[in-house]
Formats: structure tokens, C-alpha cells, sequence
């Protein structure tokens, strides 16, 4: 260089790293830790959440075991106390309860997490409670050991009496609630399970409100969610009823639903406030709850979750085509492809949309992106392939300096036998190769094994 000396070393030497640099590096390690999912448990194979979701389920439990052993000695004389303590403490969080279960609440307007990734911390929730109503109850059965029991007051006339009666009752129906939430129960009986967890809240909510007045006030609260949510967002805003067309695929096990959604370009704020429905449009990942009245009585209130397989709209659409993927099994899905194998079209209802995009958003920073989908998962992976696709704007290809550093979306579908790729069928998999994207579709594994 001009003006230096021959001495001059070429390589400098690195500035000494600043604080604003030693915090950047902090911060995405501390990211990068949160976000890691260790391996599952051994010996039962229990998968593990990230490390982030284990520590806030952690904190709620910590929580809760601060509140109830702050300051209270264990001893026999202290029973009513800590019985009294369980049952405040579980009707405190009824409300908290609901809130996480909500599919429409304000936890996800304030910070972007859909229901999905709150559902976690509503079943962890419902345990640690179910745990607290069984201490709660023998607790009282101690103090009446201790107390009343030394005084003539029989069991029988202790376990009859009304106060006692009711609460027995709400703890039957919460530790039901918990038995057949568990995943044995809800994979072998989805249906049961459903109207079970409706049912059995509601009893439970009715015979906890007669229990204690105490309780009252937290139950009107979750009461009232629980309304808003189901009466409000999912049968009145959030809710479109549409003609479907029906569509038996070549495997003769899967139903392909579709229907033409006009979209409505005005209230846009309105779905960013309060989450309209579809005729508002939906973004690649999310899913609708599925009603077909048609098919049976017991159908007319049941909603089964897919995800939305079609493209997403796209801003200035006057109309769109929701596709949904269903492979029958047992109970909805099995009595839909039974209806669809004698009709073409059905009357349904679409509750929805819902779900979260932190997948898409984090695709669309990728200059490569692949996704791998097997079987039904094309229903997620092909409306995500088009969104990212579609998010490499012209602008972004421009300051490329050759195709080869332009952003590149790759679809590898994994299929277990040949009449699966009817569900999409080759029309639509070659406007994916030629809008830009790179399809790969290796050998069905029923007849070539696992792909290499």
C-alpha cells in the first residue's frame, strides 16, 4: 500500500471484540440453546419439547409449588391449611387453563404463538391441577380424621353431606378429563375423546360453581372464555359453509375435498385484530376444522383439524381453492370416504384458519430451502414450497450475479406406493417444476424400499 513500509504486516490484526459484538454472540448462543430439542428419554421414548418450552413449563410448576408451600410447616395440624391452599390455587387457574386452550385468545395477538404451541402448557397445566384436586381432597379426608372423626362425625355423614358430595363429583369428572386426555386414549378414541373433554368440563365447571362460592368468580371467567371462544369466534366469525366436491383417489383409501372460497378484500384489520375466517384468506401451514353435517347426527358437532394442502391466496385474489387431504381410517374419516364413494359434492363447514408460520418465516430467510414431506405430509409441505417460493421476489434475483446464487426451493416427496401421487396428480407437480422449484418424487418404498 501507498505510504506503508515494507514492515507493515499484510494481515492485520483483529479489533478486540466489543460489547455490543460479546452481547450478539451471547444472545444467539442463549437462541440457540432455547431452541435445541434434546433426544427422547430413554427406556419409555418420551420425546422432549425444546429446552426454551421445558424451562417455562418448569417456572409454571415451580409456581405452583411456591404458592403452596410458602411459609406452611408440614405437620398434621396444618392439613386444612394446605387442602384450603390446593383448591385456591386450582380454581386460580381455571381461567389460565381455558386461555390456553382457546383457539382464538389474546396470547397469540400480543405474541405470535397460535394455540398449538400454547397446548403444551395447557396439558401440563391440567395435570399439575388434577394433582392439586387429589391433595385437595385428601387433605379434607385427613382433617376429618383428625378433627371431625374424634367428635362423632361418622365418614358416611361427612362423604353425604352436600358441600362434600359436590366437590367428589368435580373430582371424578377433572381426574376423567385427565385419563382420557392421556395420547394411548385420544389415538385409539379421537371421536370419544372429543365429546368426552367437552362433556365432562362442563360438569365439572357446573358441579365446581355449586361446590364453594368461592370459586364462582374463576369459574365465570372460564366459563365465559370458554363461551367466547366456541360461540363467538368458532360458530359465528370464524366459521363458512361452502359446496365441496369430493374426490376418491386411485389408493381407494383417501378423499380429496375441494371447494372455491370467495375472498373478501375489505376488513383486513379486522383479521388481524380478531382472526376472520377463510373468506379472508390463509397462509401456507395453517389448517381449518372440518364439519359434514351430511354424513351423520353425530357429524353436525364434530370438527376434525387439516391442514390447508391447496396454494395460498395471494393479496388482490377475488377467489381461492381450499383443497384438504383425508386418509380414512376409523370414525370421520372412514364414514367420509364411505359418503364420498356414492357422492360427488357435500355441503361442510370451515372453522379456521389457524395455526402458526414460524416455519415459513423461517424458510423464506434460506437462500436454499428444502422440504421433505412423507405420505399426507405433502398437505403441509406443498402450500409451504409455493409460499417460500413466492417470497424470492424479482428483486431478489435481480442483484444475483448468475442462477446459480439465486434462491433455490426443493420438494422432495416421499411416497409409499404409486397411486399415492394422485392426491396432488402430475398436473400439479409440473406447474411446481415449472414455476422454478426443484420436485423430486424418488421410487414408492412399498416396492423399492426406503430411499437412498
Amino acid at each position: 500500500m501507498i505510504g506503508e513500509s515494507e514492515e507493515t504486516p499484510l494481515l492485520l490484526k483483529s479489533e478486540p471484540p466489543t460489547r455490543h459484538s460479546i452481547w450478539l454472540q451471547f444472545s444467539q448462543g442463549s437462541r440457540s440453546v432455547l431452541l435445541y430439542q434434546p433426544q427422547p428419554i430413554p427406556l419409555i421414548n418420551k420425546t422432549l419439547p425444546s429446552n426454551g418450552t421445558t424451562l417455562l413449563v418448569l417456572a409454571l410448576l415451580g409456581i405452583q409449588v411456591f404458592y403452596v408451600f410458602y411459609r406452611m410447616p408440614l405437620s398434621v395440624p396444618m392439613l386444612f391449611v394446605l387442602a384450603d391452599r390446593t383448591s385456591l390455587l386450582f380454581v386460580a387457574n381455571l381461567p389460565l387453563l381455558y386461555l390456553f386452550a382457546a383457539k382464538n385468545q389474546p396470547i397469540k395477538f400480543l405474541t405470535g404463538y397460535s394455540y398449538e404451541s400454547l397446548n403444551i402448557l395447557h396439558r401440563r397445566l391440567g395435570e399439575v391441577m388434577c394433582l392439586l384436586a387429589l391433595v385437595h381432597s385428601a387433605g379434607m379426608v385427613g382433617v376429618w380424621y383428625t378433627i371431625l372423626r374424634p367428635v362423632g362425625f361418622g365418614l358416611a355423614r361427612f362423604l353425604l353431606s352436600k358441600i362434600i358430595l359436590l366437590g367428589l363429583g368435580a373430582l371424578v369428572a377433572y381426574e376423567l378429563i385427565y385419563l382420557t386426555s392421556l395420547g394411548s386414549f385420544r389415538q385409539r378414541w379421537y371421536e370419544l375423546f372429543l365429546v368426552l373433554h367437552v362433556t365432562l368440563q362442563i360438569v365439572a365447571l357446573v358441579l365446581l360453581w355449586f361446590h364453594h362460592h368461592g370459586s364462582r368468580p374463576y369459574v365465570g371467567v372460564a366459563l365465559a372464555i370458554f363461551l367466547v371462544d366456541r360461540l363467538v369466534y368458532r360458530m359465528a366469525l370464524k366459521v363458512e359453509s361452502s359446496i365441496a366436491s369430493l374426490e376418491v383417489t386411485k389408493d381407494h383409501g383417501t378423499v380429496v375435498l375441494r371447494t372455491t372460497i370467495p375472498l373478501e378484500q375489505k376488513h383486513w384489520f379486522l383479521k388481524r385484530l380478531v382472526g376472520a375466517g377463510v373468506a379472508k384468506g390463509w397462509t401456507a401451514t395453517e389448517h381449518v376444522f372440518l364439519t359434514v353435517p351430511a354424513l351423520s347426527r353425530k357429524h353436525f358437532i364434530q370438527a376434525h383439524p387439516f391442514t390447508v394442502a391447496s396454494k395460498a391466496p395471494q393479496t388482490g385474489d377475488l377467489k381461492a381453492e381450499l383443497k384438504l387431504i383425508v386418509r380414512a381410517q376409523d370414525g370421520f374419516s372412514g364414514d367420509l370416504l364411505r359418503y364420498a364413494r356414492g357422492h360427488t359434492s357435500v355441503k361442510v363447514r370451515l372453522d379456521g384458519p389457524y395455526g402458526s408460520q414460524n416455519g415459513l418465516h423461517m424458510l423464506e430467510q434460506c437462500d436454499v430451502s428444502i422440504v421433505v414431506a412423507g405420505g399426507s405430509g405433502i398437505a403441509v409441505a406443498l402450500p409451504l414450497v409455493w409460499a417460500v417460493h413466492a417470497s424470492h421476489s424479482v428483486n431478489d434475483l435481480e442483484i444475483c450475479q448468475d442462477m446459480k446464487s439465486a434462491p433455490r426451493t426443493i420438494l422432495i416427496w416421499v411416497v409409499r406406493e404409486d397411486s399415492h401421487i394422485s392426491w396432488l396428480g402430475s398436473s400439479e407437480i409440473q406447474d411446481l417444476r415449472d414455476s422454478g422449484i426443484e420436485v423430486m418424487v424418488p421410487p414408492p418404498t412399498a416396492a423399492n424400499g426406503k430411499p437412498d
